[in-house]
């Protein structure tokens, strides 16, 4: 097996409290960027919420020959429409256009709770639409279609609204979606290993996320339905590089059985180390090609992607593992130290010479 690090000794554990203050700061950090921006009179809101989430105006669009996507995006943003959706069919030259909600109308202030209301942000995104692609070439008025009107360039052959209280049940089935696996990650671990280590690994999972929702909160990156699809990604590529220094501790265990909890932590980290940065290395060449050249329909998934992978591979070696150990110094079954020391004869050896499962092991001093 190729690995880049030989003979690697690294106190990942002694350097547990500058990881986690790191961590801490970050969070905090966001905590302050989103109050602030939410008690700001003119500010914005925590995040940037896109059409899916938001609400807005769907408005189908047919083509004589279909223009280039990043033209038509130009040209909405030019009539003011700041993050529209580009979007094709399973029909040729045809193209699905959300609009965000249009802020200065009752639509907008009313949420789209009110039929009327919701009738005049529909004509209010048609029009901003229609101003758009004017830029483009003629539309193809009324009754008359693109075969009709040879000077024609596109028509608009349907809009639809994307509703406020949708909105929300998207998102409070995204937060559900995630929670539940953590919680069936949290039970497999548990039920594995030790829970204890499920502890660990389902925190560590929770600061991927969150650390990706402050990004995207800081730097108001546009949250839509495949930021969701990434962070559900980015839970599992996390947990997984866990359970591999999981099984490498356990492994340990049945080897080392005079060397304490923390030496054989900390040795298991190392050990994977390799695999871990070669295994996320290769995943991050790929997300860094998405956002580079994935244009501005992926750019929110593949930056979701970039931040969460990144910092999956940070919290394997420096939050799961950590955690763990903490949980079970807690629990007074673990007693850790900020420096290994030597073994001494008066070290509990194990009782089992194999071993199905992590079992909690003292620390001597």
């Amino acid at each position: 097996m190729f690995n880049l690090f030989q003979n690697i000794h690294v106190d990942w554990l002694g350097k547990r409290r500058f990881f986690i203050g790191i961590s801490i700061c970050i969070m905090l950090a966001w905590l302050i960027s989103a109050v602030g921006r939410q008690l700001t009179p003119v500010g914005t809101d925590a995040f940037n919420l896109g059409v899916d989430f938001k609400g807005g105006t769907v408005v189908t669009v047919r083509f004589r020959e279909q223009p280039d996507d990043q033209a038509i995006r130009t040209a909405l943003n030019n009539v003011g429409v700041a993050d529209p959706v580009i979007q094709t069919t399973n029909r040729p030259n045809e193209l699905l256009i959300k609009t965000p909600l249009i802020e200065d109308t009752n639509a907008a202030q009313q949420q789209s709770e009110d039929q009327a209301a919701q009738q005049q942000q529909v004509n209010q995104g048609r029009a901003t639409v229609e101003k758009a692609l004017n830029t483009l070439g003629k539309e193809a008025q009324g009754e008359a279609t693109l075969d009709t009107d040879p000077d024609a360039v596109y028509k608009i052959v349907g809009t639809d609204s994307v509703g406020a209280i949708a909105g929300s049940q998207l998102r409070n089935q995204a937060v559900t979606a995630t929670l539940l696996g953590c919680v069936g990650i949290l039970l497999f671990i548990a039920f594995r290993y030790d829970w204890t280590y499920a502890a660990g690994g389902v925190i560590a999972v929770f600061h991927d996320v969150l650390m990706v929702l402050a990004c995207f909160s800081v730097f108001q990156w546009e949250v839509n339905l495949t930021v969701i699809a990434a962070i559900l990604t980015i839970v599992g590529f996390s947990i997984n590089d866990s359970i591999v220094i999981f099984d490498r501790i356990r492994e340990n265990l049945a080897l080392h059985r005079k060397d304490s909890l923390f030496k054989i932590t900390n040795d298991s980290i190392n050990q994977t180390l390799s695999r871990t940065i070669i295994t996320a290395g290769l995943v991050l060449l790929s997300v860094l090609s998405l956002v580079l050249f994935g244009g501005e329909v992926l750019r929110s998934f593949s930056l979701a992607l970039l931040v969460g992978l990144t910092l999956g591979m940070y919290s394997t070696i420096a939050i799961a593992s950590p955690i763990a150990i903490w949980w079970q110094d807690k629990l007074g079954e673990a007693d850790i130290k900020e420096t290994m020391a030597p073994q001494t004869s008066k070290a509990k050896m194990a009782t089992a010479a194999r071993r199905t499962s992590v079992t909690r092991r003292p620390v001597t001093r």
